[in-house]
């Protein structure tokens, strides 16, 4: 039994359990959103942060990565452990996953992919779309028991250019979230000018 694992948000750069490979690429007919409110890793239920989910749009892809999990004992323990960190996605998708653009037929079929659906009345947390402005003040005030939430911005922004990934959504909202920051001259963190230094 081998399980597949793909990765479009902090999975990208903080697995947090065991795996055999890790392989860069993307799944085709979904795109990566801020709409997903959390309010147990990056947010308070009081002062929710904004974390990623996928949303469906047919001609778009969505870059991230892959876990290839062989061992039992492994896939168990992975699998334990997904439930209770992505505990407020309420949707588990299984998709095909591509390493190369030019390819028609998919590098793996049947990834296990965590979703946060846009159903309210399944997922209390989402958020859904609003205003750039409005997003990027939630993520600059927001923080929570994983740590601010423009860190899981920022350190999303750095993984996916690391991946040679140009997310326009990610990037359009860092750099207003750093904007605002410069405006209310907050000290920028390591992961914020790792970012605008570029040293990947």
């Amino acid at each position: 039994m081998v399980l597949w694992v793909f990765g479009y948000g902090s999975l990208i750069w903080k697995a947090g359990f065991n795996y055999d490979e890790r392989i860069p690429g993307f799944v085709k007919g979904y795109r990566r959103v801020f709409y997903q409110g959390s309010t147990d890793h990056r947010g308070t239920p009081e002062y929710p942060g904004r974390t990623v989910t996928l949303e469906p749009a047919p001609d778009e892809i969505c870059y991230g990565v892959a876990y290839k999990i062989n061992q039992k004992e492994d896939i168990e323990t992975a699998i334990t452990y997904l439930e209770v960190r992505e505990k407020q996605y309420d949707q588990k998708v299984y998709l095909d996953f591509y390493t190369d653009s030019t390819d028609s037929s998919p590098a793996v079929s049947s990834v296990l992919v965590y979703v946060a659906s846009s159903n309210t009345k399944l997922n209390k947390n989402y958020l859904g779309p609003a205003p750039l402005e409005e997003i990027a003040e939630q993520i600059v005030r927001a923080k929570g028991p994983s740590g601010p939430n423009r860190d899981y911005l920022f350190q999303l922004e750095q993984a996916l250019l690391q991946l040679g990934c140009v997310d326009s959504h990610v990037m359009v909202l860092g750099k207003e979230v750093r904007r605002i920051l410069s405006m209310s001259k907050e000290v920028t963190t390591e992961a914020e000018e790792v970012v605008e230094n570029g040293n990947l």
